[in-house]
């Protein structure tokens, strides 16, 4: 089993309900196990496109795919939450993106782990920072400090209520 760290982000229709369905996707899939889920933080659109605010989160979890296998399940869950890629850096109804997959280094056309930008984005550092222990958690909150305070994010909660609750595997 592989450990790995994802980013999810949603800024159309119903957000919170959008990153529902995806990590009820995940956790539907025999070949993955959601190990744990950050809060949920509400945080302004990157990029210069203008767009509403987005909602993120961070996932940790366990997988026997492949980084190849683990992309494709990715994106076929955003297409079943009808994710279209019409601008880039625009506005979209689930984004879910490869943080960290082990201590691996990928860098193809279609996928690169570590991935690119989270070193630049509060968005993805702060989730990632909750879930996270050990020297992971020193680099993630060292990326943090360097990063500074110039971006907008705030904690709003649970991905999940009560009521929608998601057990451990």
């Amino acid at each position: 089993m592989h450990d790995v760290y994802l980013s999810l982000g949603a800024n159309l229709g119903d957000r919170k309900q959008a990153l529902r369905k995806a990590i009820m996707a995940l956790k539907k899939d025999s070949e993955i196990s959601v190990q744990q889920i950050s809060n949920l933080y509400q945080t302004a659109p990157v990029g210069g496109v203008k767009q509403d605010d987005f909602y993120n989160c961070a996932l940790y979890l366990r997988t026997s795919l492949t980084p190849t296998a683990l992309l494709v399940k990715l994106q076929q869950i955003e297409a079943a939450g009808k994710r279209q890629r019409k601008v880039h850096w625009g506005p979209r109804t689930i984004d879910l993106d490869i943080l960290l997959y082990d201590n691996l280094k990928i860098k193809t056309q279609s996928l690169t782990i570590p991935h690119s930008q989270m070193h630049r984005r509060a968005f993805v550092l702060i989730p990632l920072l909750e879930i996270t222990t050990g020297k992971l958690h020193q680099r993630t909150l060292i990326l943090l400090q360097n990063l500074g305070d110039q971006q907008q994010i705030e904690k709003i909660g649970s991905v999940f209520d009560e009521a929608n609750r998601v057990e451990k595997d």
